[in-house]
């Protein structure tokens, strides 16, 4: 079986990534209600019965909200970083100690046949990190909330054959929209978001030969929409020699629907 993944949820209210090869089946966070990651599950054959493992990003509401209970309800282990399981323990209930796991920020971990990269990002949390995934010389990279992109960021995920990558807001909807200021300049400074024209000033830095696929991922609710973080993305990439529709394909993300489950080939 080859590399395939799901964005099961993404964006301000609830993100949640599946990814699988033949003998793991690993969802990383779970921000949204028990009964909602299994009605998303559900929609694209995912038995949550065949999950082998949780990881965590991040300490963020929108990424553990579901996480005690889907850990509880299918006895699976969860993995996050010292700081992170500091911060949720309050949060998500009583996890038993034999499926409580660290995984270290910068550290790579053989699960199976799946070796994890975990990369530390510039967010307002505890520790976050984030994680590429390769199997058998295939490269998925899991990038969102992101303050800014490093160049360190760049050259551990450069090259992937598909990119979940954060375009969480449009400058402008931000700017004249209706947060108070002090939460917009959370959201645009160095611990804040990525907004579409930084998703795609990085992305034309990091997509090379073997990228196939971008999801554009965390879309704000509020001060984003799908078809503008699209065209921004699209027509910068155009722009600088990349052609959009051929070999390289953009998808959307939702924070409601899954994408489909897609088989890197």
């Amino acid at each position: 079986m080859t590399l395939s993944f799901s964005v099961l949820a993404s964006g301000s209210t609830g993100n949640a990534f599946y990814i699988a090869t033949e003998k793991e089946k690993i969802l990383v966070d779970a921000g949204l209600s028990g009964k909602e990651m299994e009605r998303l599950m559900s929609e694209v054959n995912i038995d949550p019965y065949s999950l082998t493992k949780l990881l965590v990003t991040h300490e963020h509401s929108d990424h553990i909200k579901g996480l005690g209970i889907m850990a509880r309800r299918y006895q699976l282990p969860i993995y996050a970083n010292e700081k992170t399981w500091k911060a949720m323990e309050g949060s998500i209930g009583k996890i038993e100690l034999d499926q409580k796991f660290v995984f270290n920020m910068e550290e790579t971990k053989a699960f199976g046949d799946l070796d994890v990269e975990s990369f530390g990002v510039s967010h307002d949390a505890a520790e976050p990190m984030f994680f590429t995934f390769h199997h058998e010389g295939k490269k998925v990279a899991l990038v969102t909330d992101l303050g800014y992109v490093s160049e360190r960021i760049k050259k551990t995920v450069e090259n992937a054959d598909a990119y979940i990558f954060e375009a969480n807001h449009d400058v402008s909807m931000l700017q004249m929209g209706r947060y108070p200021w002090n939460v917009k300049r959370r959201i645009l400074g160095d611990s804040g978001h990525v907004s579409n024209d930084d998703c795609a000033l990085a992305l034309s830095d990091i997509i090379g030969d073997q990228t196939k696929r971008i999801y554009l991922a965390h879309l704000s609710k509020d001060n984003n929409m799908k078809e503008l973080a699209r065209m921004s993305v699209q027509n910068y990439l155009n722009d600088h020699g990349f052609t959009i529709g051929d070999k390289l394909h953009l998808h959307d993300t939702d924070p409601k629907t899954p994408t489909p489950l897609y088989e890197v080939v």
